[in-house]
């Protein structure tokens, strides 16, 4: 069994390609490598070069591997299908040129969820009409990534977004078949959600096979769930943060990997807001020797 530890430009602030708040990519590859990291997410398509031999050269140059790639779109628009496509196809080529395994499907923040973020009780629900077509825009992504590029596709909950919830996210895992979609599993958007991570692992750890490394703060989590605050400005009020500080228990996750047996990697996503000035080189170090502390190497 061998667990590997990668990082993602999420880390460093980059959630869409075009934001001029970005840092450059080769920086972020150079931090990456610096901070101890041997491997790194592609991040949103668009933002690294789409050209192979340019990025393939650079990833050498900082002995770093492509692990995988996020399609982070609307899913539950029927109205931006032809851009969910677009990005699934670019992603899946870029992965593919680089060998890359991880194909993951994250439906993007709904303005009709980002105001209940964390409080599966008050969040709208589809109807089922609408979700009979969101579940069918997710596995036929499935399908393509797994089928058509050879991929391993895995669901991403995600706050704020309409495959949020457990129940959700299991509703979905019964409903697609597991040959072309498991899961991608984010400690801390789980936590977030107001579940439990490691029991969920514990119910579906056959399925899992990449996995999210994220933390949440308790007390900003408390506050903002008791202010009703939406997803946008919990993020402001730092509900993400580092590695072992959180209510994550990532011994007992280290703990499940490690039974059942999991090989591959595990990528820190340090999500931040580039407007509080965060430290992502620091971040990514304080992540990586948390980590080596309680037995991943």
């Amino acid at each position: 069994m061998t667990i590997r530890i990668g990082n993602a430009p999420c880390s460093w602030g980059v959630e869409f390609a075009q934001d001029p708040r970005n840092p450059d990519w080769r920086s972020v590859l150079k931090d990456c490598a610096e901070a101890g990291y041997k491997g790194i997410e592609l991040g949103p398509v668009g933002y690294m070069p789409e050209d192979p031999a340019i990025l393939r050269d650079a990833l050498a140059e900082h002995d770093l591997e492509l692990i995988g790639g996020v399609v982070f779109r609307a899913f539950h628009d029927p109205d931006q299908w032809d851009d969910v496509l677009d990005g699934a196809h670019r992603t899946c080529k870029a992965l593919k040129a680089h060998g890359a395994e991880h194909l993951v499907l994250i439906d993007s923040i709904s303005p009709r969820r980002a105001p209940t973020a964390g409080r599966a009780a008050e969040a709208e629900q589809m109807s089922q009409a609408e979700w009979s077509a969101f579940r069918d825009r997710l596995a036929t992504v499935a399908q393509i990534g797994t089928e058509e590029y050879g991929l391993t596709v895995g669901i991403h909950a995600h706050a704020a977004g309409f495959m949020d919830f457990e129940p959700e996210l299991e509703r979905l895992l019964d409903e697609v078949d597991d040959k072309i979609l498991k899961i991608c599993f984010d400690t801390g958007h789980h936590s977030y959600a107001g579940f439990d991570p490691v029991a969920f692992m514990k119910r579906h750890m056959d399925r899992i096979s990449y996995m999210h490394f994220k933390d949440i703060d308790p007390k900003v989590k408390a506050d903002v769930i008791a202010k009703r605050t939406n997803f946008y400005d919990a993020c402001g009020q730092g509900i993400f943060c580092n590695l072992g500080e959180g209510d994550v228990d990532f011994p007992a996750v280290r703990q499940l990997l490690v039974d059942a047996g999991f090989s591959g990697w595990c990528t820190v996503e340090q999500d931040c807001d580039p407007t509080l000035d965060p430290d992502p080189v620091g971040d990514a170090q304080a992540n990586r020797e948390y980590l080596e502390s309680i037995g991943f190497n």
